[in-house]
């Protein structure tokens, strides 16, 4: 079974988190949920509180198949302003794993030069093409170049999560739970 991490900085995005984790949940993976800050309780950009399951300081060191940023301000701001991010997104390259991140959070992987010559997509905005020469910005719901996944927004945080479930699982898991949900 695969893991991926979902960590929960204060001012995520509500549904970009709750819908990956969510979704990949129904699909069987398993979710690890983890709070930048000392407590459990992360509240997103909306003032809806969630639960973390754990802190980052207790699973920075582990191994995950996949690490996936949920984008809203303030989330990726301190999202982008916390080194033990950049340091587990550096791992996951370094272990030849994947990294996923949506709306604003691709300015995440931007800053740690994780773009650099890669297709990705992001809120609009918040790359501009003539600021980030090196990235190849893409207007697409989600893109997929290599090991790294990148989604617009909360709009298209259902295309993102089930994206993840077919490269972590395969395309029948990821139609069934599509085919769950009642989407077509």
């Amino acid at each position: 079974m695969s893991t991926v991490l979902v960590p929960l900085a204060e001012g995520f995005e509500e549904i970009e988190a709750v819908t990956v984790i969510d979704l990949l949940r129904r699909a069987g993976i398993n979710v690890v949920t983890a709070s930048l800050t000392q407590r459990h309780q992360v509240t997103g950009s909306r003032q809806v509180v969630l639960a973390a399951d754990s802190l980052i300081d207790d699973v920075k060191e582990s191994t995950f198949d996949m690490v996936v940023l949920p984008g809203g301000q303030p989330g990726t701001n301190n999202l982008n302003s916390d080194a033990r991010i950049a340091t587990l997104l550096q791992n996951q390259l370094n272990a030849n794993k994947y990294i996923a991140a949506i709306c604003a959070a691709p300015l995440v992987l931007a800053n740690a030069k994780i773009l650099n010559q890669h297709r990705a997509t992001c809120y609009p905005g918040v790359l501009k093409q003539e600021d980030w020469p090196e990235i190849s910005l893409i207007d697409q719901t989600v893109v997929i170049d290599d090991r790294i996944i990148t989604s617009k927004g909360p709009g298209t945080a259902m295309d993102f999560a089930l994206s993840i479930i077919e490269i972590l699982t395969t395309q029948q898991t990821r139609n069934q739970v599509e085919n769950d949900l009642v989407r077509h």
